[in-house]
């Protein structure tokens, strides 16, 4: 069986991990701290700060900015439940928009129509790799200026509306030149066992706020709020007699560990060489779908952005939901396994009882009924994508002609 995306666990992997068990440091130590610096310096962004998952992640980010009971915060339709659920845990409302019909992302001008005195952020979410038009976001945000209502000094230093990069997806991805981490106020990473670069579970939040934000302020603040709001980390209560400490308010639990850090490093010190062999896969997969009608190639460069390659979102042009299930079980009947991103939002129980509906977002529907993420990671053979390649080929012909 072809898995669709295992973890790259080689030797240098195991070498580390060991070398970080035998060092006495397996909870947030030395390796977390330098992880956070070398995220830092690869995305460009102003300061970044490891944590336990993406989700902790941003649940944090939403207590520290103020985001509660009242507010909205908007994010597509299309994305995985995380991105929702820690607006609701947050107290706030969900306010979904549909997407562009050119790619899988989520559309400006759908933003701009639901944007209310009550918005407090925005999530755009990077599917598949692949960046938002973050220029296009801002833009909106600046055009309806006027409209916001800040409701603490974090959210009226800044004056407008907090944009957020949900890049769970996207290590590694560009747009003019920047990388992802650096393209919105903060960006939040994924480092899931399934990413292109994993810490078996983990994440990090980069900030990149304005200027007038004191983000080593901000990187001391945050590193209290995930620690239990407790004042002095493990690290810092080592030196001799300092062994007190405070806790400044009632805080979360979702540090990351240096066994966590040490996957990371290795995988980082290689990441270029992992970008290149996913390149290689993705085009291999265009140019040999390319010639196949029904076949609808995502996007994932054009002149301004480039994908991390993360997932090959194929489409099969006028498939149903039930010809793509069909499709997909086809090709795992020929051993090889493929996926959907995502089941969108207002499918979900979750969502459809809180009165979404999904005629509402009918560019969402049409990206997801007839969707098929191909595998794709470091250790996928050529051979391995050949055979991908001819699995799809032979099923969609069985279920479509």
């Amino acid at each position: 069986m072809i898995p669709f995306s295992p973890p790259r666990i080689d030797q240098k992997v195991i070498d580390e991990v060991t070398a970080a068990l035998q060092s006495g440091w397996i909870t947030t130590g030395p390796r977390t701290k330098l992880f956070e610096k070398r995220i830092t310096e690869y995305c460009g962004c102003k300061t970044t700060v490891a944590v336990n998952s993406w989700t902790m992640g941003m649940q944090v980010l939403l207590h520290w900015w103020g985001i509660g009971e009242g507010d909205e915060v908007i994010l597509p339709a299309y994305t995985y439940c995380a991105s929702a659920n820690v607006i609701i845990h947050a107290g706030a409302t969900p306010v979904m928009v549909d997407l562009n019909e050119s790619d899988f992302n989520l559309n400006a001008e759908k933003v701009r129509a639901a944007i209310s005195p009550r918005t407090k952020a925005i999530i755009a979410v990077d599917i598949a790799g692949f960046p938002c038009d973050y220029d296009k976001i801002y833009k909106v945000i600046e055009e309806t200026k006027s409209q916001f209502k800040g409701s603490n000094d974090l959210q009226n230093q800044l004056g407008r509306i907090l944009l957020i990069s949900d890049a769970a997806h996207s290590f590694g991805a560009t747009m003019n030149g920047k990388v992802s981490g650096s393209l919105a106020d903060i960006s939040c990473f994924s480092f899931h066992a399934v990413k292109n670069l994993t810490t078996a579970e983990g994440g990090a939040i980069c900030f990149n706020l304005p200027e007038s934000y004191d983000h080593e302020e901000i990187y001391r603040v945050f590193n209290t709020l995930i620690l239990h709001g407790q004042s002095k980390d493990a690290l810092a209560k080592t030196q001799k007699g300092n062994w007190r400490y405070d806790v400044e308010e009632p805080g979360f639990k979702c540090n990351m560990t240096d066994l966590q850090a040490a996957i990371g490093l290795v995988e980082l010190d290689r990441y270029q060489e992992n970008l290149n062999r996913r390149k290689e896969i993705f085009a291999q997969y265009t140019n040999a779908l390319s010639q196949f009608e029904w076949a609808i190639i995502p996007k994932y460069i054009d002149d301004a952005k480039e994908s991390c390659y993360h997932l090959y979102l194929l489409r099969i042009k006028g498939a149903t939901e039930p010809q793509r299930d069909a499709i997909m079980q086809h090709i795992f009947d020929q051993d090889v396994s493929v996926n959907v991103h995502f089941q969108p939002l207002p499918i979900l129980t979750a969502y459809k009882k809180r009165g979404y509906k999904m005629d509402d977002y009918p560019e969402t529907w049409n990206k997801y009924s007839n969707e098929i993420s191909l595998p794709v990671y470091f250790n996928l053979t050529d051979e391995q994508v050949k055979t991908v390649i001819q699995a799809v080929k032979n099923a969609v012909e069985k279920v479509m002609n």
